[in-house]
């Protein structure tokens, strides 16, 4: 059975309320008020209610095509002739987004909760991730025993230590210098 299709100005609202979503979550995190979110988006907050029951709902919407854009980011480096440079590169590009996104930040760091277990499996993100890490470890870039199952607790730590580290040092190289095969 399909889902009913929306009207024209219901889309339109939907799509106000997840740009505004998109917008206020990258600022604040999960902690914005949905009606801070209906007052950006221009609606009521009845609007934001019937298209998400739950701030979590919506935040999980917002992740969702943030996550997925990251996967289609990682599939476009599966075909670069430098495996290593691909996996290192996906990997700031990652860590660069969250960074600048709280909201996105928030659910990669909390691999393991139930919002990460119920957002992931939606895309195929950590499929490219690890098939980057697969094409890494194959040209000698990455070390063997790194499982493409380790790579969402690296990328949390990756996170904190890039959030952590005095702006004059680079203490996310110790990281990814670790992950180096040795030569």
């Amino acid at each position: 059975m399909s889902k009913p299709t929306l009207r024209a100005d219901a889309r339109r609202n939907r799509a106000r309320v997840l740009a505004a979503a998109q917008e206020a979550f990258a600022d604040e995190g999960l902690a914005v008020p949905l009606d801070e979110i209906a007052r950006r988006a221009g609606v009521g907050a009845g609007t934001v209610y019937r298209h998400f029951p739950s701030k979590e709902s919506l935040f999980e919407a917002v992740v969702l095509d943030g996550v997925e854009r990251l996967a289609e980011q990682a599939r476009e480096r599966l075909s670069e002739d430098d495996a290593g440079r691909a996996f290192f590169d996906f990997l700031e590009i990652v860590a660069e987004q969250a960074l600048l996104n709280k909201a996105l930040c928030e659910a990669l760091e909390s691999a393991g909760s139930g919002l990460s277990k119920r957002v992931e499996p939606a895309t195929d993100f950590r499929a490219r991730f690890g098939e980057l890490l697969r094409r890494a470890q194959a040209a000698g870039a990455v070390r063997d025993d790194v499982e493409p199952g380790d790579l969402t607790g690296l990328l949390a730590g990756y996170l904190a230590i890039r959030r952590q580290s005095p702006a004059n040092r680079s203490l996310s190289r110790i990281l990814t210098d670790g992950l180096r095969r040795a030569t």
